[in-house]
């Protein structure tokens, strides 16, 4: 089917090919990847625009003797297929499959496992060092892209590394989009550069000219040298690269085989870090994606032939959209509202924020922790700042919730999409930590609705709250309920009873309300009677309500989408024990390891967490309890 990447079978089979045969093998392989996307899903668009740049890469190098950094891991597709996954690329972010993300566990070529941005200069530099310090002389490459190098960590990568002088070569990908279209000085930066190509031709023209003088060509070159600053300052706006101490190559096509092929050669020949700036072009070769890159940066399944979306059986609002469309509402009326996200306008749904209210809104960058005390800022001056963010990227804020919000007991609301098992995309991506980091902080109210409607009233109540507040809320449609258009202000702390009946009783919380509901039913169909509660609140827990049945239930029994180790029923074993209460406790949640990548239904079975499992679960404990402690049946 496929004429030239039918006959891949290792990365060394890449140097056999001539510039032209690496430029249809290029095309092969976007199609390749389109036919799985398609039927897999996944990260589309940033891979079909590094196609030329990885085989190219594949070219010069001496992979995995040389090592290989890809950021965020958006751009690796290629990556995969040349390094021995081509036939395995079909079972892409299944269950058991290739994860769709660099992965160290899954092959040597993959030097460095990644998933959030901003992180590949940092570990290349790490890398490098460690051959320096073990006297050995492999290459190391970090490909970051222009949406990466918004991040902060980024920056500060680049000015250890131009500091140190280490031989370490910087790849950005420079494609004017990281998942929605970049912001920031650094974006206006690479776009001023790009436009300016009179700089590189102007270095190259002088040199030569200079050079060229009879015996006193190379001294006059040398002596002149010290005015590459004036030159390139008047005919570039701005040289940061090289002032951090790096050599500066580009802008160059990143669709041009040969070129990349030569300049990379050149880059290996050179002493001390280089970094080279490619520009290339989101979704390269697959007309809908080029058309619209935000759409196709992350997808679903799809028809290859038109692009359009495969319908989705669920009709439901997503909680994303019902969160988007309540803080439109409650901005309303509240003109101290702001809405701060980290380059996920459209993930997080803020991007219709953004219209309605174009003065409060505010798209950092890939930047969390300057997001979190940005909000810290604005909520010290008065505001109440609404922080939309992926439960997983949250994590990289922690410290700066703990000190600059927390502490300061200032009114900042963190909304945490995806929160829970998101599937696919695996364990890079999984929001399964935040119930366990967020509880540990003093002042903090963290909630987790049960349901799309109640995900409303919890943001009504959270923007109320005078000190800092988490919502966290799953990825994809909610339940289907009626949604109202008013607002209910919730007593903080105090937990919705929804059935109150037997002797052992379900506390769960978030997504884990329905799967309770759905496992007392089975249980209620063999006999066993069982309380159902919606514990709404995490922080500050119903301590009433759980004392009231640590003394009238034989069993209790926690359900949440979080790690076991200091979640939700960690808090509540841990009230349990601080006040003398005696109960049996069983708790569901996600065990101390990684979750793989699924689907949502496989992950929920893989951690026992389907009604069907808990109902189970439950029957053998309360076997044992009648055995030791007499309970009726």
């Amino acid at each position: 089917m496929y004429a030239l990447l039918d006959k891949i079978e290792k990365p060394e089979d890449v140097k056999k090919l001539t510039v032209r045969e690496l430029t249809e093998l290029a095309s092969e392989i976007r199609h390749f990847i389109i036919d799985t996307v398609s039927q897999n899903g996944g990260h589309l668009a940033p891979n079909l625009g590094t196609v030329e740049l990885t085989l190219a890469l594949y070219s010069v190098f001496q992979f995995p003797k040389d090592k290989l950094v890809w950021d965020v891991g958006h751009q690796a597709y290629t990556h995969k297929i040349l390094t021995g996954r081509k036939k395995a690329f079909s079972t892409l972010r299944k269950k058991g499959g290739i994860t769709g993300f660099p992965n160290r566990f899954e092959s040597p070529y993959d030097a460095f496992g990644v998933g959030h941005a901003s992180t590949s200069i940092s570990a290349a530099l790490g890398m490098a060092i460690a051959r320096d310090m073990k006297g050995e002389h492999n290459q190391v490459i970090a490909v970051i892209g222009d949406g990466a190098l918004t991040g902060g960590e980024s920056f500060e990568a680049l000015n250890n590394a131009g500091d140190l002088g280490k031989k370490l070569i910087v790849i950005l990908n420079d494609n004017e989009m990281s998942i929605d279209a970049n912001v920031g000085a650094m974006s206006e930066y690479l776009s001023r550069i790009r436009m300016a190509p009179q700089y590189t031709r102007a270095k190259r023209d002088m040199g030569n000219l200079l050079m060229s003088i009879p015996h006193i060509g190379d001294k006059v070159y040398r002596t002149a040298s010290h005015l590459k600053d004036g030159v390139r300052s008047a005919l570039v706006p701005g040289s940061l690269f090289e002032e951090m101490g790096f050599h500066y190559v580009g802008p160059i096509d990143g669709h041009n085989i040969g070129l990349l092929e030569e300049v990379l050669q050149r880059a290996k020949e050179m002493e001390g870090p280089v970094l080279i700036h490619i520009h290339t072009i989101k979704g390269k070769g697959y007309i809908p994606a080029e058309k619209a890159p935000e759409k196709f940066h992350g997808v679903g399944c799809f028809d290859p032939s038109t692009g359009k979306s495969a319908p989705k059986a669920n009709k439901a609002p997503s909680y994303t959209s019902v969160f988007s469309q309540a803080l439109i509402e409650l901005a309303k009326d509240r003109p101290d509202i702001l809405a701060i996200t980290a380059a996920m306008p459209s993930g997080t749904g803020l991007k219709a924020f953004g219209k309605v209210y174009p003065d409060r809104f505010f798209d950092v960058g890939i930047a969390e922790e300057h997001a979190m005390t940005l909000a810290a800022g604005a909520a010290a001056a008065g505001m109440h700042p609404v922080i939309a963010l992926y439960s997983t990227f949250a994590q990289r804020a922690y410290d700066q919730l703990i000190h600059d919000v927390c502490l300061q007991n200032l009114p900042v609301t963190l909304c945490l999409d995806r929160a829970g098992l998101v599937g696919e995309d695996g364990p890079t991506h999984h929001g399964v930590f935040d119930l366990s980091y967020l509880r540990q902080m003093p002042h903090m109210c963290v909630m987790a609705p049960k349901d799309e409607e109640e995900l409303r009233h919890m943001l009504a109540t959270a923007i109320d709250i005078k000190g800092p507040s988490a919502v966290r809320y799953p990825r994809g449609c909610g339940l289907g309920v009626e949604l109202t258009d008013s607002f209910e202000k919730l007593p903080i702390g105090k937990a919705e009873i929804l059935q109150d009946e037997g002797d052992i009783a379900f506390l769960a919380v978030g997504t884990m309300v329905e799967k309770a509901k759905e496992a007392a039913a089975i249980l209620a169909g063999e006999g066993i009677k069982a309380a159902v509660v919606n514990m709404r609140f995490i922080k500050p827990l119903d301590t009433e309500l759980i004392s009231r049945y640590a003394g009238e239930k034989k069993l209790l029994i926690t359900a949440e989408e979080n790690m076991l180790a200091g979640g939700f029923g960690s808090a509540l074993a841990e009230y349990l024990e601080d006040n003398g209460l005696s109960v049996p406790l069983l708790r569901f949640g996600l065990p101390d390891r990684f979750i793989e990548q699924g689907t949502r239904k496989e992950l929920f079975e893989l951690c026992g967490l389907q009604p069907e499992q808990m109902a189970e679960k439950v029957r053998e404990r309360l076997a044992v309890l009648r055995q030791y402690r007499g309970i009726e049946e």
